[in-house]
Parts: C-alpha cells; sequence; structure tokens
C-alpha cells in the first residue's frame, strides 16, 4: 500500500508542477501498473460489475479523440507526398509484424502472450507517434497523414497480418476481427472527423479536456489489463519488458534507416521511424478483449504503451537537439 500510495503522490505532484507536468502521464501509468500489481482485486470488479466492460467503451472515446485531432486533409495528402506516405504505409505494416514474429521465437513467450505481442506489431500508429515528431522536428503533417491513414487501412490489414503471422498461436475468424475492429476505429473515427469539422473551436473547454479524458482512460485500461493478468506479469514480467523493449526499438531503428536506404530526407525518415516504433497499442488492448484473451493476449500492449512513451520522449528530446540541416538554412 505505501508503494502504490508513494506512486500516486508523485503524480499528484507531478501533475501539479508546471515543468514536472509533462511526466505526469509516465508517473501516473506507473502508479497505475505498481497498484494494479498488488492489489488486482481492486481493479477486476467493483460490487459484481467487471471492470473489464470498461475497455472497450474507454477505447472507443480515445479513438474518438485522437481522431477529434484529423481532418479530411490529413488523408487529401497522400496526393501531394505520395512517395513518403506509400514507404510509410509499407514499412508501417511490414516492420513490426516481422520483428515482433521473430521476438516471440527468440524469447519462446508462452502462446496467447506471443500471439498478443505480435498482434501489437500488426496495429496501426497512434497520437503519440504525432507528438514526438512535433517535439523532434520532424514533419508533422507526413506523420498526422499516416497515422490517419494506418487507423483507417487496420481493419483490413490488421487480422491479415495476425493470420500470416499468429496463426500458429490463437485461432480467431478474421471476419470477426475485421468486425470487431472496425467497431472501435471506424464509427469513433468518423465521430471524431464530424466533430473537429463542425465543433472543434466552438468549444474550447471541451477540446481542452479531451486529451486529459484520454489520457484517464489509457491509465484505467492499463490497471485492468495488469490486474487480470498479473499471475502471468510474475511468471514472464522481465521477459516480456525486455522483448516489449525491442520491438520498440528495433521500429525505430529499421523505420528509420529503411527510409534511408530508400533515398528518404531526414525529416521523413524521423517521421516514419517514430509511425513504425509507436503502435496504437490501445486498439491492441481492445483486440484482446474482443477475443476474450484480455490476461494474456492484453499484456504486451499495456506493457509496450508505457515503454514507447519513455523511449519516445528520449528519442524526440535528442533529435530536438539534433536540428536538420534545412532547418538551421532557413532559420539561421
Amino acid at each position: 500500500m505505501l508503494i502504490s500510495l508513494l506512486c500516486i503522490a508523485i503524480a499528484i505532484f507531478f501533475s501539479w508542477h508546471k515543468t514536472l507536468r509533462t511526466y505526469s502521464f509516465t508517473i501516473w501509468v506507473i502508479a497505475a501498473a505498481v497498484s494494479s500489481n498488488y492489489y488486482p482485486t481492486y481493479f477486476k470488479e467493483i460490487g459484481g460489475f467487471e471492470l473489464s466492460n470498461l475497455i472497450i467503451p474507454l477505447i472507443i472515446v480515445i479513438m474518438f479523440g485522437m481522431a477529434s485531432t484529423l481532418s479530411l486533409k490529413d488523408f487529401s495528402r497522400v496526393i501531394t507526398m505520395p512517395i513518403p506516405v506509400i514507404v510509410g504505409m509499407i514499412c508501417q505494416f511490414t516492420i513490426m509484424p516481422i520483428v515482433g514474429f521473430v521476438l516471440v521465437n527468440i524469447f519462446s513467450l508462452p502462446i496467447e502472450i506471443a500471439a498478443g505481442l505480435i498482434l501489437v506489431g500488426c496495429s496501426p500508429s497512434g497520437l503519440a507517434s504525432n507528438v514526438m515528431a512535433f517535439i523532434a522536428r520532424a514533419d508533422v503533417a507526413l506523420s498526422i497523414t499516416l497515422t490517419a491513414i494506418a487507423t483507417i487501412l487496420s481493419p483490413l490489414l490488421t487480422p491479415l497480418l495476425m493470420k500470416i503471422f499468429a496463426d500458429q498461436y490463437i485461432s480467431f475468424n478474421y471476419l470477426d476481427m475485421l468486425w470487431s475492429i472496425s467497431k472501435i476505429v471506424i464509427l469513433p473515427t468518423a465521430g471524431g472527423l464530424l466533430y473537429n469539422h463542425y465543433i472543434r473551436g466552438k468549444m474550447s473547454w471541451l477540446d481542452e479536456l479531451m486529451p486529459s479524458v484520454s489520457m484517464v482512460g489509457i491509465v484505467i485500461i492499463i490497471a485492468i489489463i495488469m490486474a487480470a493478468g498479473q499471475q502471468y506479469l510474475l511468471e514472464i514480467g522481465f521477459v516480456l519488458v525486455i522483448a516489449t523493449a525491442l520491438h520498440n526499438g528495433l521500429g525505430y531503428l529499421a523505420g528509420y534507416w529503411l527510409c534511408k536506404l530508400a533515398g528518404m530526407d531526414e525529416k521523413v525518415c524521423r517521421t516514419i521511424s517514430f509511425e513504425v516504433g509507436m503502435q496504437n497499442s490501445g486498439l491492441a488492448s481492445g483486440i484482446a478483449v474482443e477475443l476474450g484473451k484480455i490476461a494474456t493476449m492484453g499484456l504486451p500492449a499495456v506493457i509496450f504503451g508505457p515503454v514507447m512513451n519513455i523511449s519516445g520522449s528520449l528519442l524526440a528530446s535528442w533529435w530536438k537537439n539534433r536540428p536538420i540541416e534545412d532547418d538551421v538554412i532557413a532559420n539561421p
């Protein structure tokens, strides 16, 4: 109890401190992980209501919040920058599934947890990659476009990639998974686009509130899934964290250097590096819940989220201090 209270107290302090506020989300994630690991029963049900039933609604809210930052022009940019978008999509939906498949075999992960790590790799990128692209002085417009297109393609490509790379680990129906992802992605994305077009800017309090709601939702999801999978975490937690960190880091490296080999400029390489390495772990969690595998397939997703946010922040800050030559010339 003392450790949990200490983590929560630190998270509250970070949330109120003007300088440290940037890191408060990471501390809240740690607090949720620690608390759910030590006291899992409090995060499984309340008054007979299973808290796992909250995960899909929360993910829909998070997806809506992400989509509310997008507009139709983010999709139309594919016409003005087709080569970077095509290269980015190829990297997005090839590198991470392959890396995930290789890692689960190297580490000999339990079958359903192995499927969960591959599932993270088969998911699209998320909003976090756009934030990191901005910090790193990469191509934010391209980042947003890649996230938007990958999200829309995910109902078709994620089940297909899972069939190719994870069929030996878990049995599922392609059409059922397609429908599950569509419910989580298409409807909230359409709603978010409508919000962006008709409402954004008219109710500033709601615009400011949505990012906080999304962050709270992510913290709750992490706590629920970690509580459900506590037994597996105790057994292979360290190995899974190492495998997840490698998955994330190799995604950055492969995304960056493959773009370099393809002749892309530095801004594009940095952008695609984030798009490949930072996956929508929330969507992967939702798919695991839909498949009834929250305690196993869901674990890699909730570990991947904090890992990628920490590593992404470090990489973005490192790149920020190494400005691109063209930017230096344009802004002496």
